[in-house]
């Protein structure tokens, strides 16, 4: 373990959902002299401020970047979403400077085993599988790291235990910093690959193709430093993409899946076929551990599934209600309509929209006429390019008007209801980004889940009504 007292440490972009707050905390609570940048202003970070109020050895900057405050840094920690071009980083790759994201950091810190979960789609839910069947057969306390809403990397460093396994969701912002160490996890699991964040990698000048490049290649080092002595779960697709890399020989173990891993008799409590490619990655990640069959299925039945992950809500007057928030891309809200819409009846109330990516929103279409009797749509860069093509569908759809997503969420979710029908589904799968009406994905998951909420109780008796 580094000795951080009077370290010199950038934190750079520490954000709002509080991990980078906890890495701070974590670094000043150790002894390290902790700089905070962030380009945002101070007004909409001062509930990180706030939070780090109490130690005198982190100060703030806000505004421009300015390498004069990197300079003398003995570490530079890059919070994820740092511009993949940003001028200030740049220049300290070119003076050699130690630059760390938060998980690989963790990882180096802490050497324990790391089980790492990446894919465009589904790492969230093979993550939080893996975790749930770890800790139900062992009944022990199994670290639950990476990309995890408010889990500090660093501050987990504080619950390793010699025996410790710690299981990571890793999006590519967090797998550049692997990049940046030359490090992958011991076991690696790699979902899936599909257009996601263009609107990130297709910067300066760059094709789709080019863009698509670039975020292959952060995904790839979840598994291109590995020994032979590890792991990779994959499936045949991500696998021959892999192949072509320059630079990486590709002898650890490989574990190709595809659907036929899990037994048609074999229940879980998500729907749709896509969950069952999630269970069957998780499946083959669970069995390089060495666990058996049996008990794998067995903690794989009992698992409940993931907040904003097609996560069932309720019911009302016979409508089933399905969080499906995570959804960000096209191809993610087709897999949930299929996982819980009807062709025949065409049974879906769908609230969609939100901010463009870069991603074709194109092959939503016929499958939102396949599926869906009413959509309503969310205000959005994306949804004006979603409604563009959607005139030649005789569809019933509103789109809605307005800039306060609570306001906005609780009209969508009341339209929705009133929309439905006892056997219907209303379905939050948004297909694009929450920038612009909402802090993040999170606040926006949160509105959708209060809104139903509300909706589930409004009619309820109080408690004085009931005496």
């Amino acid at each position: 373990m580094i000795d951080f007292k009077n370290k010199k440490v950038v934190v750079v972009r520490i954000g709002l959902l509080g991990r980078g707050v906890g890495d701070a905390k974590w670094l000043a609570k150790n002894g390290a002299e902790v700089l905070v940048v962030d380009d945002a202003p101070k007004e909409v970070m001062q509930p990180s401020v706030d939070a780090l109020k109490d130690y005198s050895n982190v100060k703030f900057k806000f505004g421009q970047y300015d390498f004069a405050d990197f300079k003398n840094a003995d570490f530079v920690l890059v919070g994820a979403g740092a511009p993949l071009d940003l001028p200030v980083l740049k220049a300290c790759r070119e003076a050699k400077m130690v630059l760390k994201q938060s998980a690989v950091w963790f990882a180096e810190l802490s050497s324990i085993p790391i089980i790492g979960v990446t894919g465009t789609r589904g790492k969230s839910t093979v993550t939080h599988m893996i975790h749930h069947v770890i800790s139900q057969l062992t009944g022990e306390k199994v670290l639950l790291g990476g990309n995890i809403r408010g889990v500090s990397n660093l501050c987990l460093l504080d619950e390793v235990k010699e025996d410790s396994l710690c299981v990571m969701e890793l999006d590519s912002w967090q797998l550049q910093g692997w990049g940046w160490s030359q490090a992958s996890p011991q076991i690696a699991v790699f979902t899936n690959f599909m257009e996601d964040h263009l609107n990130y990698y297709q910067t300066g000048g760059r094709s789709k193709e080019e863009a698509m490049e670039l975020y292959f290649a952060d995904k790839a080092n979840i598994f291109k430093y590995q020994e032979e002595s590890g792991t990779l779960v994959t499936t045949p697709e991500v696998f021959e993409r892999a192949k072509k890399l320059s630079g990486i020989s590709l002898g650890q173990e490989i574990r190709l899946v595809d659907g036929s891993v899990i037994p048609e008799d074999i229940l879980l409590s998500m729907p749709g076929a896509h969950n069952r490619i999630n269970a069957a990655m998780a499946f083959e990640a669970l069995k390089a551990v060495g666990l058996n069959d049996e008990e794998i299925f067995e903690g794989l039945a009992s698992f409940p599934g993931v907040p904003g992950r097609l996560e069932y809500l309720g019911e009302k007057q016979g409508v089933k209600i399905y969080n499906d928030n995570n959804a960000t891309t096209p191809n993610a809200t087709i897999a949930g309509l299929k996982a819980v819409g009807n062709k025949d009846d065409k049974n879906i109330i769908l609230i969609a929209g939100g901010a463009y990516k870069n991603i074709d929103p194109t092959l939503l279409i016929d499958e939102i006429d396949k599926y869906c009797k009413q959509l309503i749509l969310l205000p959005g860069t994306g949804t004006d390019r979603l409604t563009e093509s959607l005139q030649n569908l005789s569809i019933n759809r509103k789109v809605l008007e307005g800039d306060i997503g609570g306001v906005v969420m609780q009209e969508a979710v009341k339209a929705g209801l009133a929309a439905g029908q006892p056997g219907d589904v209303l379905l939050f799968s948004p297909g694009f980004a929450s920038f612009g009406m909402f802090k993040n994905e999170y606040e926006r998951n949160d509105e959708f889940v209060r809104c139903v909420d509300e909706t589930l109780h409004e009619d309820q008796p109080s408690f004085t009504e009931k005496v």
